[in-house]
């Protein structure tokens, strides 16, 4: 029979961890980007845990080319209207959930698209006024 691990947890850390799990997803953003602007840490893509390389005299990997790129809005900027209907027509939301992710900026508008994809959307929102970038 194999035994399994108790996992013993501080009083103080229990309680961080249950606000934490209490956050809605606003507060949840907004500690992410205070978290990441005062000390550096950013979460891990898909939630996976972050590990280290290997140190020492292995060869460097290659450099590999972004092939997967997400366009965020940053800005709606004076034409807020132009905006939300850009965005309606290049996602396929509804109106209210268009208008939402705009005025929720900064917003990804689309995710894990080609270059030329994301250089489509990014012209698209720019000539309806909004700040974009592609990462």
């Amino acid at each position: 029979m194999s035994e399994t691990a108790v996992l013993e947890v501080s009083p103080e850390l229990k309680e961080l961890g249950d606000k934490i799990a209490n956050l809605t997803l606003k507060q949840a953003k907004s500690l992410s980007d205070y978290l990441k602007d005062a000390h550096g840490i950013e979460p891990a893509a898909g939630g996976a845990v972050v590990m280290a390389g290997p140190v020492g005299g292995g060869a460097a990997p290659a450099a590999v080319e972004q092939t997967e790129f997400d366009v965020v809005m940053t800005s709606f900027g004076a034409a807020k209207l132009e905006v939300v209907k850009v965005v309606k027509n290049l996602t396929g939301a509804s109106l209210m959930d268009a208008k939402k992710m705009v005025e929720g900026v900064p917003a990804k508008i689309k995710e894990k698209v080609s270059k030329e994809e994301a250089e489509k959307v990014k012209d698209e929102l720019t000539k309806a006024g909004a700040a974009v970038e592609i990462k």
